[in-house]
């Protein structure tokens, strides 16, 4: 059964997996390259991470034929936004509660790796569909 707990859980090892990929690469790299760090890494605390998912646009039941691409998905439940920039923005965090609305997903996770301390910029956003979720 999928909890708030549970979300929490894969929520926690996945910043403990971006915690270790900047540990290892430190900051100034392209988004790419943590992406593909990021991804080894779920990979091998056993979490399932898909890249690039494709999520169909529908405006009042309408498909639009275009897209909108999330960088990770983990465990079919938490998208991970990544960003390699200087400082992070207020649009990063709409886009990405954008992206957690359209898909259905319950939470997701802003990580910076352009930075000194990967967990002072990073930014979780939950969305209504994490409050219907039962707590334990």
């Amino acid at each position: 059964m999928i909890t708030e707990r549970y979300v929490n859980e894969i929520c926690y090892r996945i910043v403990g997996c971006s915690i270790e990929v900047h540990k290892n690469l430190g900051p100034g790299l392209l988004e790419s390259i943590y992406e593909k760090c990021m991804i080894e890494e779920l990979k091998s605390n056993n979490l399932e991470v898909k890249s690039q998912v494709i999520i169909p646009i529908y405006y009042k039941g309408k498909d639009l034929n275009t897209i909108l691409k999330i960088d990770l998905l983990v465990e079919g439940l938490v998208i991970v936004e990544l960003k390699a920039v200087e400082s992070m923005i207020s649009l990063y965090s709409a886009q990405l509660l954008s992206h957690l609305k359209l898909t259905g997903k319950p939470k997701g996770l802003l990580i910076n790796f352009n930075c000194q301390n990967i967990t002072k910029q990073l930014v979780p956003i939950v969305t209504e569909e994490f409050s219907k979720l039962p707590v334990e």
